[in-house]
C-alpha cells in the first residue's frame, strides 16, 4: 500500500475511533476504548509515526482519566489572529483564532480554524508538567477526526484525551505546536505521557 493509502487508512480508522468516544454516554469507558484503539493504531498501523524499531513492544502511557479535567465550555469571542506555520512537508499551513476556551482553574486555550482546504478546528495544549511531550499535545485536531464533539455553546474540551503528535515520535514529521495562547501555568497531567522511544 502508498504511503497516501496508508495515510487514509490512519485518518479513517482515527475518525472512527473518535466517533465511538463520541457514541459513549460515560466519558471514562470511552477514554479506555480511545486508549486500546490508539495503543495499536501506534503499534501496529503502516502509517504510525512510532519508528519500526520500537513497534513491536509499543505502547503509550496514558494517565488514568480523571473527570476532573473533563469540560463542556462555550467559545468565547476572541481577537482576531492568523498563525502561520511553516513545515518542511507540506508549506506554510496558515490557522484563524476563531475564540477561546476557559477552563476553570486552568486558564484558557485559544481555539484554531485550519485555514486551507478541509479545514478543521484546532485545540493545541502545552503545560509544564516534566511528564508530557515538552512540545505540547493535541486536543482537538478536527481535519484529521480528533473531535470530542460539542458545539460552539458547549464544547466538549476533555484533557484526559490529549495525545502527543506524532512529531513527538519520530522527527520524520512536521506538526505545528502550541503558541502563548495555548500554553497553561499548570500541570496537565492526563492523557498521553511522555516517553521515550527505545531505538
Amino acid at each position: 500500500m502508498s504511503a497516501a493509502w496508508q495515510i487514509r487508512d490512519w485518518r479513517l480508522r482515527v475518525a472512527e475511533m473518535y466517533a465511538a468516544v463520541r457514541a459513549h454516554s460515560d466519558p471514562r469507558a470511552a477514554h479506555e476504548e480511545w486508549r486500546e484503539r490508539r495503543a495499536t493504531l501506534l503499534r501496529d498501523h503502516p502509517a504510525t509515526p512510532v519508528p519500526p524499531a520500537a513497534r513491536a513492544s509499543f505502547r503509550p502511557s496514558v494517565a488514568p482519566y480523571d473527570p476532573a479535567a473533563r469540560f463542556v465550555v462555550p467559545v468565547l469571542d476572541a481577537p482576531p489572529e492568523r498563525r502561520e506555520v511553516p513545515t518542511a512537508t507540506d508549506g506554510v499551513v496558515p490557522f484563524e483564532r476563531v475564540g477561546r476556551v476557559e477552563l476553570p482553574g486552568l486558564g484558557g486555550l485559544d481555539v484554531w480554524w485550519l485555514d486551507s482546504y478541509g479545514g478543521g478546528i484546532f485545540v493545541p495544549l502545552r503545560d509544564p508538567s516534566a511528564r508530557t511531550y515538552g512540545g505540547g499535545r493535541y486536543v482537538l485536531d478536527t481535519v484529521k477526526g480528533a473531535d470530542l464533539g460539542g458545539t460552539r455553546d458547549a464544547l466538549v474540551i476533555d484533557l484526559n484525551f490529549a495525545y502527543q503528535p506524532s512529531c513527538a515520535y519520530s522527527s520524520d514529521w512536521v506538526c505545528p505546536l502550541p503558541g502563548p495562547g495555548n500554553t497553561l501555568a499548570e500541570a496537565v497531567e492526563v492523557g498521553e505521557l511522555f516517553a521515550p522511544i527505545p531505538g
